[in-house]
């Protein structure tokens, strides 16, 4: 069976649990469960602390697991590796200080930087010959300049107001991107390619629709321009034979202006349909 590290808590938990449920997988009924097992599908689910995760599964005790990208490269695990970004859970790194101390991540040379990601902050540093002193938090990092615990702090970054609330404003260049992303071990197992394939089905029903319209035959090339759809639209024939009939695959964020867009051509009975599943 497939060993499948699932985190147990905290924003990743739940997108992650309907990422799998979306993807056919039966996973835990109860929130305390820590093991579950599916096996129609073949797999075992491990609920663990999201930053665990890399470790179980860069060690090879589990196969492939469901974390951050942020607490992936914090591990440090070389066993652990990143498959598939997940597209959700997303966060940017920067680094903060006083306003008008830094200008650059050069400044911190020799000084204290907080920050409840070590290995990640230590890693992006010493890649680029700038050496400090760590000091690990596990939270309200944006504290530590003001309480006199650090010089700086390298923290995650949304809006920067909880940063200028701390008397902090964010200099350097951003140290990572990070998303939900499934990792695997050190040697692929079974049934990892299936796990990949159904993420990516259900990463695909999440990004795109269907949109259906009749259309004059003469006016195709047209609509194609509109939406070209993933590869090319089915194109079929009505009983009227100066019309047809399309089906595409459109992005959904861009649905109501293709609409439109299809609309002002001459396309007419605009149908969308949500995916439920796919395999591209």
């Amino acid at each position: 069976m497939l060993r499948i590290a699932v985190p147990n808590k905290g924003s990743l938990a739940e997108t992650a649990a309907e990422m799998l449920s979306e993807a056919g997988y039966t996973g835990r009924r109860d929130s305390k469960d820590l093991y579950t097992v599916d096996p129609v599908n073949e797999v075992e689910f491990f609920y663990l602390r999201p930053r665990d995760i890399a470790t179980y599964v860069g060690s090879g005790a589990l196969d492939v697991g469901i974390t951050g990208r942020d607490l992936l490269l914090d591990a440090r695990m070389p066993g652990a590796r990143e498959v598939e970004s997940l597209g959700f859970a997303g966060s940017t790194f920067r680094f903060a200080g006083r306003p008008g101390r830094f200008t650059d991540i050069a400044d911190l040379e020799g000084l204290r930087v907080a920050t409840a990601y070590p290995g990640l902050v230590d890693a992006f540093l010493d890649e680029r010959g700038i050496a400090v002193d760590i000091v690990p938090l596990d939270g309200a990092v944006e504290s530590a300049v003001q309480l006199g615990v650090a010089d700086a702090v390298a923290d995650v970054v949304s809006t920067g107001t909880t940063l200028r609330q701390a008397g902090l404003e964010i200099f350097g260049p951003v140290l990572l991107q990070s998303d939900a992303v499934l990792i695997a071990g050190p040697q692929e197992a079974e049934g990892t390619e299936t796990l990949l394939r159904r993420l990516r089905g259900v990463l695909a029903a999440r990004t795109y629709v269907l949109i259906d319209y009749d259309l004059p035959a003469h006016l195709i090339e047209q609509a194609v321009a509109v939406a070209p759809g993933l590869e090319s639209p089915t194109i079929s024939p009505l009983r009227d034979p100066e019309w047809v009939a399309v089906r595409v695959m459109s992005p959904r964020r861009d649905v109501n202006q293709v609409m439109d867009a299809l609309y002002a051509i001459g396309a007419r009975a605009i149908l969308v349909t949500e995916i439920l599943a796919a395999r591209l």
